[in-house]
């Protein structure tokens, strides 16, 4: 019996908690605009840090978005993930009868799991040894809880699976989830990321020098370092002919992915092997360069890491680069959630007709070299067809998503 042919897979559901707002709408419209996420930390005491700006989400109430599950047991990047995939359900118009009775399940990414958890349990272990650890706590210190939270929320039977791979984490997990649909094991996968803000990330990118003196500023002169965020933001995935049958709005397909692993240093990039990543990419969605009309960039606003991600992007696009720009620029670094709402804007900006900003750029490295669109200040009405998603993490840990639009 013949093999049945791969199956196209689209978006149909997006989901985000966000320090841009709550709604893959409401993100959308602020990445539009070129508004700011950034603000005074307030998840963590910052008194002896000398920068102490963070994208925080403010008045996330669990409560109001979770159905199922008891806030009161999950931490706070689970409570995140599972909210944003409520969110994308809602929005996909799937029904929780529906994703019960399917092959369902989830992929989500993360750099820090449940890191406001684990500093908890750190504090008490210090304070009064592992016998003060409290039980209920340590309950919920496992990062595989976060995709556990997921499927517990939306009544999903299939795979919870949350993979670590740091800050390309959210692209793997999509990537995952595209896997498993397009190859008829899943019907619908809810993918994205989520990282909870906490002190000791602050304190280590601090002590590598790498936190931005005020806002994060991707591929400007000045550009100096990150700013450390949270969220949580998921994707729904179905077979595109299924959704086109249900009637349901259709934001993106999913064309391909593609990955690398250098191993070359623990934490600069390389770019021959980000290089790779992007042909791997374009081989996996079956497109070529010139068809690439968007690249949303990992961006991170480090002085290496955008030299490096342009080096890389020329080497495969020639002179002729298509427009790119990064949305941490408002955002901030949300770790393990950024290719997700990296992968969010992307969808959005095929569906609604626009190319996100580098919302603070003041003027553009020319050390990058000539011909860099980073589209500067606000977004910028377009209609991309193709787009392109990058995601890079310590380790050489590279991931691209690529998604297309599908005509109506």
């Amino acid at each position: 019996m013949p093999e049945s042919p791969p199956r196209r897979v689209a978006v149909t559901g997006l989901g985000a908690v966000s320090s841009l707002g709550l709604g893959a709408g409401a993100v959308a419209e602020s990445v539009r605009l070129g508004r700011s996420g950034i603000g005074p930390i307030e998840q963590f005491d910052a008194e002896g840090f000398e920068h102490t700006l963070a994208g925080e989400v403010r008045g996330f109430q669990p409560e109001d978005h979770l159905w199922r599950i008891d806030p009161a047991r999950w931490g706070r990047s689970a409570q995140f993930a599972a909210a944003a995939a409520r969110m994308a359900a809602a929005d996909a118009g799937v029904s929780d009868a529906t994703l019960a009775g399917s092959r369902a399940g989830s992929s989500f990414g993360t750099t820090n799991g449940e890191s406001q958890v684990l500093e908890r349990l750190a504090f008490a272990s210090l304070s009064g040894g592992p016998q003060e650890l409290p039980p209920a706590l340590v309950g919920q210190a496992d990062a595989g809880r976060i995709s556990a939270a997921v499927n517990a929320e939306l009544g999903l039977t299939g795979e919870a699976q949350t993979v670590a791979t740091a800050c390309a984490a959210s692209n793997y997990a999509i990537g995952y989830g595209y896997d498993l649909v397009r190859s008829g094991a899943a019907d619908f996968m809810v993918c994205g990321g989520a990282d909870a803000s906490n002190r000791a990330t602050h304190a280590g990118f601090h002590r590598l020098g790498a936190i931005a003196r005020d806002v994060p500023r991707p591929f400007d002169a000045e550009r100096d370092g990150i700013v450390t965020a949270e969220g949580g933001v998921a994707l729904l995935l179905e077979p595109l002919d299924a959704a086109l049958a249900r009637g349901a709005r259709v934001y993106a397909e999913v064309l391909g992915y593609g990955m690398t692993c250098d191993a070359k240093h623990m934490t600069n990039p390389d770019a021959a092997s980000i290089a790779a990543c992007i042909r791997a990419a374009h081989r996996g969605a079956g497109i070529k360069p010139e068809d690439v009309d968007y690249v949303c960039a990992h961006g991170t606003g480090t002085p290496a890491n955008d030299r490096t991600e342009v080096a890389a992007m020329r080497e495969v696009f020639g002179e002729r680069l298509p427009p790119v720009s990064s949305i941490k620029s408002m955002l901030g670094h949300t770790m393990g959630a950024a290719a997700g709402f990296g992968a969010l804007v992307c969808c959005m900006a095929l569906r609604t007709g626009f190319l996100p900003p580098s919302a603070t750029v003041r003027e553009v490295d020319p050390e990058l070299g000539e011909g860099l669109d980073c589209v500067p200040g606000t977004g910028r009405a377009a209609r991309p067809r193709v787009v392109q998603n990058h995601g890079f993490a310590f380790g050489g840990n590279n991931a691209i998503t690529v998604f297309g639009e599908v005509a109506a």
